[in-house]
């Protein structure tokens, strides 16, 4: 028999606060079609996007998010020193090592919250939100905070017409903690490893750790090929309109909720087609809210879902206590989908 003791965790979780921050910097498709051979009118009937925002220097990962996280925590109602955990989805911040939510923890003030970074693409909110609540029942932590961060704008080849128009930058942030009753529902969730190749960085970062130089991948022009983002847009398009909507269906039933029981639907904020695809296969009743945030914000990854969720709770669209369906899916590939009671 074992003599560890039960945890003292809470009975449920729920998200308290959310927090967003969007780079000063508005861009719109015009400087997109200053590198690429397209039209304002094929990008918006593409991808419904419109601008995106673009991060300075100064706006990194760290910065951003730690503008998110304080206005979450502010939203919540508590202080930083009540975060027990740091949890931050990210693919764009590029040291390998530390975690930037250390970095993060330590400049919000928390007291010594356990730190870690994740990679789940534009899953990775679902992956976030699905740890915190686990720690939370468990009792490792009574707050979480959790973070989607992208700076995709450092790996977008401006010169690709299939995905130049399509990344953003920008933070997300919700601080999850204890309930009394249930306010995230279970999480579905996955990966298709068979289709990796779908979503992917075009180059290793281990292609730059050689002696020769006359060996640095270089494009056509002789420039040196930075890796980016690339993706078999057709494919891509299929997956997350047909499988992810079964995926966002399951996760409606592992909650004990029909479409009808809904008040907003916020998916990743991928692509337009795909959002108002998702919506008739799913058939969503017309009084459900639908977050298009990606039409002035873009593609920003694991930072999409949070920032759609505080747009909608700002503007009005959506209000405190909605049932809302939330979904994420992107490189690996990987998913995402759970019911959560809006803050």
């Amino acid at each position: 028999m074992s003599k560890i003791k039960p945890s003292k965790g809470a009975p449920y979780a729920r998200i308290l606060g959310v927090g967003g921050y969007r780079p000063t910097r508005v861009v719109p498709n015009e400087v997109i079609l200053e590198t690429i051979d397209s039209s304002d009118e094929w990008i918006r009937s593409r991808s419904g996007i419109a601008t995106r925002h673009w991060a300075s220097d100064e706006e990194t990962v760290a910065a951003m998010s730690i503008e998110a996280s304080g206005k979450a925590i502010a939203d919540a109602g508590i202080t930083a020193d009540k975060i027990g955990a740091v949890i931050v989805s990210t693919v764009s911040h590029f040291k390998q090592t530390p975690a930037v939510a250390t970095e993060i923890a330590d400049k919000l003030g928390t007291e010594k919250a356990a730190a870690f970074d994740i990679s789940a693409g534009c899953a990775g909110f679902g992956y976030g939100l699905t740890l915190a609540k686990g720690l939370i029942s468990e009792g490792s932590a009574e707050h979480v905070l959790v973070i989607g961060v992208e700076r995709l704008s450092d790996l977008t080849d401006l010169t690709d017409r299939a995905t130049a128009f399509l990344f953003g930058d920008g933070a997300g942030a919700v601080v999850v903690g204890p309930s009394a009753e249930p306010a995230i529902g279970p999480t579905v969730w996955g990966s298709e490893g068979d289709k990796s190749e779908t979503i992917k960085q075009t180059v290793p970062w281990t292609d730059f750790n050689i002696g020769d130089v006359s060996q640095l991948p270089l494009d056509d022009q002789g420039n040196l090929k930075f890796p980016a983002i690339t993706q078999e847009g057709q494919a891509v398009f299929r997956w997350a309109v047909f499988e992810m909507a079964k995926v966002a269906k399951e996760a409606l039933d592992a909650a004990g909720l029909s479409p009808d029981d809904l008040d907003v639907f916020i998916p990743h904020q991928a692509n337009m087609r795909i959002i108002d695809s998702m919506v008739k296969t799913l058939k969503l009743p017309e009084h459900v809210t639908v977050a298009r945030d990606v039409e002035t914000t873009g593609n920003t990854s694991a930072a999409s879902i949070p920032l759609a969720m505080e747009r909608l709770l700002a503007t009005g669209e959506a209000k405190s206590g909605d049932t809302a369906l939330v979904i994420g899916f992107g490189a690996g590939l990987v998913y995402a989908a759970t019911v959560v009671t809006l803050p």
